[in-house]
């Protein structure tokens, strides 16, 4: 019998959950840290940061900085914003991992999957047969590099593509 270790998996089981109303992407910019909240860029309006519980390796969230559950409460400019900062993690994600596609797309309400109620994108990169056995029969994804690994070569991809590194 082959056994997978996933030691890092421990960590997810054994924290705490948010308490009732908690809003962690309302805190996280906060921190001042944003290597320790997995936060690759900052925009003036929005935010792109590392998923801490990813679909596959660099699975990034893009988050206006403003609390809103939905698109329609987000004015213009930070709807603007926010894409961009979509792009911009979708063009880092490309110089970081080089995938074949990408998954992007927002969860809007609970029973969409949306568990934090604060609206955000998901930018999930793909590869051509990232899907297989382990999340259908193991209930387990396979990440072949730690967040912290991810975190860094994405801030590096992330800062040289920012328009204000230009």
């Amino acid at each position: 019998m082959d056994h997978l270790h996933a030691y890092w998996r421990m960590e997810y089981i054994e924290a705490p959950r948010l308490p009732e109303g908690a809003n962690p992407f309302a805190e996280l910019p906060k921190l001042g840290n944003d290597a320790e909240a997995l936060i690759v860029h900052r925009s003036p309006l929005s935010y792109l940061m590392l998923n801490r519980y990813p679909y596959n390796p660099g699975h990034l969230l893009a988050i206006p900085f403003r609390a809103a559950t939905d698109l329609t409460e987000l004015t213009a400019a930070e709807r603007a914003d926010l894409m961009d900062e979509i792009i911009l993690g979708k063009e880092a994600l490309k110089a970081a991992v080089n995938p074949h596609a990408f998954n992007v797309g927002f969860n809007l309400g609970s029973a969409a999957g949306g568990s934090i109620p604060h609206l955000h994108a998901h930018i999930v990169p793909r590869w051509n047969g990232d899907t297989n056995f382990m999340p259908v029969i193991g209930k387990t994804r396979v990440l072949p590099q730690s967040l912290e690994a991810m975190y860094a070569r994405l801030k590096t991809c992330a800062d040289n593509l920012s328009p204000s590194a230009r």
